[in-house]
């Protein structure tokens, strides 16, 4: 494998032959599967015969290496590289590290012991994945106020008592947004749970974390008109990459997908026969919906010309080395957000894919569907949830709208 991003072979014997060679062998075949470029994958290896002679000179044996040691060899490289090619350097290490741990020649134990989370952060997200089916998207955005609560209030729980909790989340929401502030909220009522389940405090901190103040459907949900609408979906062109982009923007446009459907959809869920697609949506809840015609043309012209050479059965790819699944919903975001400013679309939310999807709703409103209906497409449990679109149904307001009094003057 070697041999073929080295031309001279003096250089591929020396690789072979010392003392890592079997593992640089690994990893260049490792590179190749992924989807890496040929000139790419003989950097990364350049990076790694580089933290091998490092390690070597430092006197670190590989199976021992961790993310802490590769700050140390990131100053090294400081010392004598400009920051573009250290960079290079660097990320190949790190690719290289990975490697490394996927085939178990860092054992776990090494990889555990330099895990800077708290022992019991981890032990709540295994708990909620066991007993909750919580994905890991949602443990990491609760991870982030559970990591600073035990830097603040320390890691033994024992010592935790309602003043603290209280005025920790009072501190927090003062910072950020009501939204940010709500999560806070919501993970560390969780965490309680899984302390108090677990016998770590006492059962009356269930109630210590404060309620937010929020008037439900308060505001009015972000949508575009129709017209815009389309020009967004338009504004994919005939590249891979716009294939893509395109069933993407259908999906979220026509079925009211969530970005986490996108994110979770394999080619098993299509069923082309019965003209559906099975979604799996919050709480893994299983629905089935509607193939439409559209949806179908574009996801077969995707897999016929954009779908990259993977051995993963993930619908979405990403569009670069390596060729794997999104790692999280904000990716879907993020291309939407890029059509709609090719399609000179302002869009007036921070999560440009969930404005497709109110603006589906919007739609469906406006040319007569029941909030039931509206519900149904958008899988709401609850048709509460749905009752916010009847804000922005204009016409019918008008004719419930009461005349405003007239009042003499004094």
């Amino acid at each position: 494998m070697l041999e073929e991003f080295f031309d001279c072979p003096i250089r591929v014997q020396s690789l072979r032959e010392g003392p890592c060679g079997p593992l640089l062998e690994g990893f260049a075949k490792e590179l190749c599967k992924v989807g890496y470029a040929e000139i790419m994958t003989s950097r990364h290896i350049r990076a790694a015969e580089r933290l091998i002679y490092w390690a070597d000179r430092e006197g670190i044996l590989i199976a021992n290496l961790t993310e802490k040691f590769l700050e140390h060899f990131d100053h090294h490289l400081r010392s004598r590289y400009g920051d573009a090619h250290r960079l290079d350097l660097l990320n190949g290490a790190r690719l290289f590290l990975k490697h490394l741990r996927g085939t178990g020649v860092i054992a776990a134990s090494v990889v555990e012991s330099a895990n800077q989370d708290p022992i019991l952060l981890t032990s709540f997200r295994q708990w909620m994945r066991q007993q909750r089916g919580t994905c890991d998207p949602t443990l990491y955005i609760y991870s982030i106020p559970i990591r600073e609560l035990l830097r603040r209030l320390g890691t033994d729980p024992g010592r935790f008592d309602a003043k603290g909790l209280r005025q920790f989340v009072l501190e927090r929401s003062q910072q950020c947004g009501w939204a940010t502030a709500k999560t806070c909220t919501t993970a560390l009522r969780m965490f309680l749970r899984f302390l108090i389940a677990e016998g770590k405090c006492v059962a009356e901190l269930s109630g210590a974390i404060p309620v937010l103040a929020h008037w439900r459907l308060s505001s009015l949900p972000r949508y575009l008109q129709p017209e815009e609408v389309e020009r967004t979906i338009s504004s994919c062109g005939p590249t891979p990459v716009g294939r893509r982009d395109h069933v993407i923007l259908l999906l979220l446009a026509r079925l009211g997908l969530r970005a986490g459907d996108i994110v979770q959809l394999r080619l098993g869920d299509i069923d082309w026969e019965g003209a559906g697609i099975q979604v799996s949506g919050k709480g893994h809840r299983q629905t089935r919906l509607p193939l439409t015609q559209e949806i179908g043309d574009a996801i077969v012209a995707y897999l016929q010309d954009g779908w990259p050479r993977t051995d993963t059965d993930v619908l979405f790819i990403r569009s670069r080395a390596p060729f794997r699944a999104f790692t999280s919903h904000c990716a879907i975001s993020v291309i939407v957000a890029k059509a709609m400013k090719r399609a000179g679309v302002t869009c007036q939310s921070r999560g440009a894919a969930h404005v497709l999807r109110h603006s589906l709703a919007t739609s469906m409103l406006r040319q007569g569907a029941s909030l039931q209906d509206i519900a149904t497409i958008l899988r709401h449990r609850s048709i509460e949830t749905t009752q916010i679109y009847a804000k922005v149904d204009v016409t019918m307001l008008r004719q419930i709208a009461q005349p405003w009094p007239e009042v003499q003057p004094c």
